[in-house]
């Protein structure tokens, strides 16, 4: 009997002990917001995807800086961002960030055609969701501009991303046009929707046939016009290593940063051209980070 007690009350306050310490660590990751999912004062939705308030934002411009944020970030912090309803629409680049995301455990759940956005992160190519292919930027206005006015009850975090193909030297103006009409209707109607800008990619090549000095400027123009409102998350910045990689004051792709024999994409292989621009998957992985901090910005 006494054997009994002992172990009883030995094991008791080891228990104790060992809650105190589990208790302690989330104190820790919660000191900065203790409403976040996982925290001590956690809402009730924090148990499932989507439809959690987003708090004031943060805007600004997240580029190479981005990818050390998001480390530093306490995982209770990041795991906010699977709770707010967030579409992001791309092509095959966007593919690359989307694998690099999911191998840092923050998975798009895939986004098709006539799909809602209620649950959390949703991402989805434009060929899929409305058959458009890269070089039309104007139809991949229309098309996110309809599937966020369709799902406007849910939609909390919008990210638009151009590819490589849809800005060059002879359309540049025109996008800068649509997009910002774009965006002023969406925002008008969905007052309280949040906008992640994405500068369009980069490829190697830096003729003027491939257009990086136009992407450029748009990248920048976004920048100039967005940044006291939302969040440009810079992937130019990111790509070219802060212009360290360029010919001619005309930015490119870093070889580090390419889908190339060392470092392949898991959707997009090895590029076959310097007119492409895909990301590699540790690349990719890396490079991703800066979005999800981007997303984070927006909502935080």
């Amino acid at each position: 009997m006494k054997k009994t007690l002992f172990m009883v009350f030995f094991f008791g306050i080891f228990g104790i002990e060992g809650c105190k310490k589990e208790a302690d660590i989330s104190t820790d990751d919660c000191s900065n917001d203790p409403t976040a999912c996982g925290c001590p004062q956690a809402p009730a939705s924090c148990g499932s995807t989507g439809n959690t308030a987003l708090g004031k934002g943060q805007p600004g411009v997240v580029g190479l800086a981005g990818v050390e944020a998001w480390d530093k970030l306490a995982s209770s912090e990041k795991n906010r961002i699977k709770n707010w309803n967030t579409l992001f629409l791309h092509q095959s680049v966007g593919q690359d960030l989307e694998e690099g995301a999911k191998s840092n455990g923050f998975p798009f759940d895939y986004y098709g055609p006539g799909d809602k956005t209620d649950k959390g992160l949703r991402g989805g190519i434009f060929v899929d969701v409305g058959g458009i292919a890269n070089g039309n930027p104007y139809e991949k206005i229309r098309v996110f501009r309809e599937n966020a006015t369709r799902n406007k009850d849910l939609l909390q975090i919008a990210v638009f991303k151009f590819g490589y193909a849809d800005v060059m030297d002879d359309n540049f103006e025109k996008v800068k046009t649509e997009y910002k009409a774009f965006v002023d209707a969406l925002r008008a109607q969905s007052p309280n929707l949040r906008f992640v800008h994405v500068t369009p990619p980069l490829v190697y090549s830096t003729t003027s046939f491939e257009g990086n000095a136009a992407k450029m400027k748009v990248g920048q123009w976004m920048k100039d016009t967005f940044k006291g409102t939302d969040v440009i998350f810079d992937l130019q910045e990111i790509e070219s290593n802060n212009g360290a990689c360029q010919q001619n004051n005309v930015w490119r792709i870093c070889t580090e940063n390419r889908n190339t024999a060392s470092d392949p994409s898991d959707v997009n292989g090895i590029d076959s051209s310097d007119g492409q621009g895909h990301i590699g998957k540790k690349a990719g992985q890396r490079i991703s980070k800066a979005l999800l901090m981007s997303i984070y910005n927006a909502g935080k």
